[in-house]
């Protein structure tokens, strides 16, 4: 998957949302209670802790808040867009600071999550304004990939979440592919497109919403998938 197109274009719907009328105030109610201006700022401070992640080689970077004006705003989100497509346009081999200590710790890494990244607040900033699109399948089955080899045992190992106590099959009904977390044979089954699978880990849709079908134990389940599988 070319994960620097998915960026490219990624990257550029969010800006698009950054217009000089745009209601920096509006709640997005997939992220608590984010403001859209909390959103942009969040995404920008990633986009650059990643820019520091390369050059620097560490994860500490702070920097100051974004400007509270639209148009400041967008301005600001485009150069530093700029700045991170220009840090992550070289060999995904190269070495960088990721992270976690899983492999790879490389450029590719980053080129991948800011996809995923970016492809999340684009659709959390598009609900916002009731104008969400839908995920292309096949990069919302790799975002699904990454919360069970990256995220979940991440939270895990962080004390954020704690093992899951049973299995759950997931299974897309659009790109074919199955998963199973959790330990022993699966007690329960949810499946669904891609897109709504990856909305539930991240929390952007119900485990009982109606675009999901569950089989087996819906409770035990859910409280595997509640996990929380992701930050």
């Amino acid at each position: 998957m070319d994960f620097m197109a998915v960026l490219r274009e990624k990257l550029s719907e969010f800006g698009e949302l950054i217009t000089p009328e745009a209601d920096l105030a509006a709640p997005v109610p997939s992220c608590g209670d984010w403001t859209f201006y909390d959103l942009a700022d969040h995404v920008g401070q990633g986009n650059m802790w990643v820019v520091t992640a390369i050059a620097e080689g560490h994860g500490n970077y702070q920097g100051e808040p974004a400007p509270k004006d639209p148009v400041a705003l967008r301005d600001w989100y485009d150069r530093i867009a700029k700045t991170m497509l220009e840090s992550l346009s070289v060999d995904p081999a190269t070495p960088a600071w990721t992270f976690t200590s899983q492999l790879p710790r490389n450029v590719g890494f980053w080129q991948r999550r800011r996809a995923q990244e970016t492809l999340m607040h684009v659709w959390d900033g598009q609900d916002a304004l009731g104008v969400a699109e839908e995920f292309e399948p096949h990069l919302a089955a790799d975002g699904i990939i990454e919360v069970f080899e990256l995220f979940a045992p991440r939270m895990i190992k962080r004390g954020l979440a704690k093992e899951p106590e049973a299995a759950v099959s997931v299974h897309t009904t659009d790109t074919g592919d199955s998963w199973t977390y959790g330990p022993g044979a699966p007690v329960a089954e949810i499946s669904g497109t891609a897109a709504d699978l990856l909305l539930a880990l991240w929390g952007r849709k119900n485990l009982d919403d109606a675009a999901l079908t569950w089989q087996g134990n819906w409770a035990a389940g859910a409280r595997v998938l509640t996990g929380p599988l992701v930050p």
